[in-house]
């Protein structure tokens, strides 16, 4: 099992530098998000001072055409020497058209599209088949030398995409090259609805799950410490609020029975009750859907939960500060815990 972590939270201005900081940790990758700064410039940055994995955790796909996300991915595997991955995320409906300004109608679907159109691209790069791609929602048919960057020498970078629901993991399992399963979840839900919705995806394409990346998100409070396990514990019940109030989420909430939960948290978000919603997340839901501890014990965690199917592990430190040497901990102690993965 591999352990990504993320990079610059805070924008592009210490990526490179951050970048080499966490390459030493032992890290097999980094990670950026898409927040109140752009999801690739970061990646651009960490790739001149660190030789290790670079992802996009995750670029929302609707708002850029598959032609933009195909130019910034190719480029990022030039850069990166063939280390970058392309994660893609659909987002929510407000945010999309509210924030983005884009359009959301079927996502499931409008993210097919997307993936198979930016196939499409990428073999036409590389001088297989024509440039020609029609859907619903985006059509691709002109493509003059001018534009074309040629073939990749390391060749074209995986897609994942980030699902939660079933519908979103059986159409990723069939078309794109690796799945993203949301940090909001729990083993249960993992187990009883992301694998065999995988399953009938990589059925339809007659694929297997050794032909796609299984990438799991994980929350985590860690420290050496009680009370650093304590700090932790208080940022990741604030994330866990704000992921639990949002309707997506609820499936999860369900499988453990904490459904209307999801309502409560809804509506205390409408208020403003930021720290209101935070007292909500009782330790059993902290300790179902974060990962809470010292490193070793964290790690023995996430194996017990998704070892057995998880390629890679990106892990989350939010809202709470963690040493550079904690960090190694956690990343040596994760993979000593990993067993083998089994098919």
């Amino acid at each position: 099992m591999k352990v990504d972590i993320s990079l610059a939270m805070s924008g592009p201005l210490d990526a490179a530098p951050r970048a080499a900081e966490l390459a030493a940790t032992g890290a097999d990758g980094l990670f950026s998000f898409e927040n109140a700064h752009d999801v690739f410039f970061p990646l651009v940055l960490a790739s001149t001072t660190a030789e290790i994995d670079l992802m996009t955790n995750a670029a929302m796909a609707f708002p850029r055409s598959p032609l933009h996300l195909a130019y910034a991915a190719n480029d990022l595997q030039l850069l990166s020497k063939g280390r970058f991955r392309l994660g893609l995320a659909s987002q929510i409906r407000p945010h999309i058209q509210k924030r983005y300004g884009s359009t959301w109608e079927k996502p499931v679907a409008q993210m097919r599209e997307w993936v198979l159109a930016m196939k499409m691209i990428f073999a036409h790069f590389a001088g297989e088949g024509p440039f020609d791609f029609r859907g619903q929602w985006t059509t691709h048919t002109l493509m003059t030398p001018n534009f074309n960057p040629g073939p990749n020498p390391y060749g074209p970078p995986p897609i994942l995409v980030g699902a939660l629901g079933p519908k979103m993991c059986e159409m990723t399992a069939e078309v794109a090259d690796g799945i993203l399963v949301m940090p909001f979840n729990s083993g249960r839900h993992f187990n009883e609805r992301t694998l065999p919705a995988l399953d009938r995806g990589l059925e339809k394409s007659n694929r297997s799950r050794d032909d796609i990346e299984i990438v799991l998100e994980v929350i985590c409070a860690i420290g050496e410490t009680e009370e650093e396990i304590a700090a932790a514990a208080q940022g990741v019940r604030t994330l866990l609020a704000f992921y639990g109030s949002t309707p997506s989420y609820r499936p999860v909430l369900d499988v453990e029975g904490w459904g209307p939960l999801q309502e409560e948290l809804n509506a205390r978000s409408k208020q403003g009750d930021w720290a209101g919603m935070a007292g909500l997340v009782h330790e059993d839901m902290l300790h179902t859907i974060a990962v809470v501890g010292t490193p070793e014990q964290v790690a023995a965690e996430i194996a017990a939960r998704y070892g057995d199917h998880a390629d890679r592990v990106c892990l989350y430190f939010p809202g709470y500060p963690i040493s550079d040497s904690c960090i190694a901990k956690t990343v040596a102690a994760v993979k000593a815990a990993a067993p083998k993965k089994v098919s």
